[in-house]
């Protein structure tokens, strides 16, 4: 039975469920920052994955990165899997900018996360779930 590791609980808030991972907002305001959690059970690694979900997790996490890039316009999208302190299956995806606070480093380690005030969380939710859902149903407006 899927369960999500009690840390990315703790430090993300839950936005919208894809075909195959949950996606959440990290409780962090300095990045537009999302990860992608397989809705598997027992998974460390992509390996682990059988070949269609493995394709179906590149292709939601290039999903939300679409969604990120329209809604941020960031010079670059971070993808990635570590796993070092949260060993379940998951996929970082993070819009970045020039001059960010870690730029050009990565986001890990460096400073303390910055949490979103109630206001800023319950915007950025909205944002974030009304693109999804668009993304999702292929419905998204042209020229943004």
């Amino acid at each position: 039975m899927f369960r999500l590791d009690p840390r990315l609980e703790q430090d993300t808030v839950p936005l919208a469920r894809l075909s195959l991972a949950h996606v959440l907002l990290m409780c962090d305001a300095r990045y537009p920052w999302l990860i992608l959690v397989p809705a598997r059970p027992d998974l460390c690694e992509l390996h682990d994955l059988g070949a269609a979900d493995r394709t179906q997790l590149i292709e939601e996490a290039a999903q939300v990165s679409r969604v990120l890039e329209r809604l941020f316009k960031p010079d670059k999208i971070n993808v990635g899997a570590l796993g070092n302190i949260v060993r379940q299956l998951h996929i970082h995806v993070i819009a970045r900018r020039i001059g960010d606070s870690a730029w050009p480093g990565p986001v890990w380690g460096q400073g303390a996360a910055v949490p979103y005030s109630a206001e800023a969380l319950a915007a950025t939710r909205e944002r974030l779930t009304t693109a999804l859902a668009l993304e999702s149903t292929g419905s998204v407006p042209s020229g943004n």
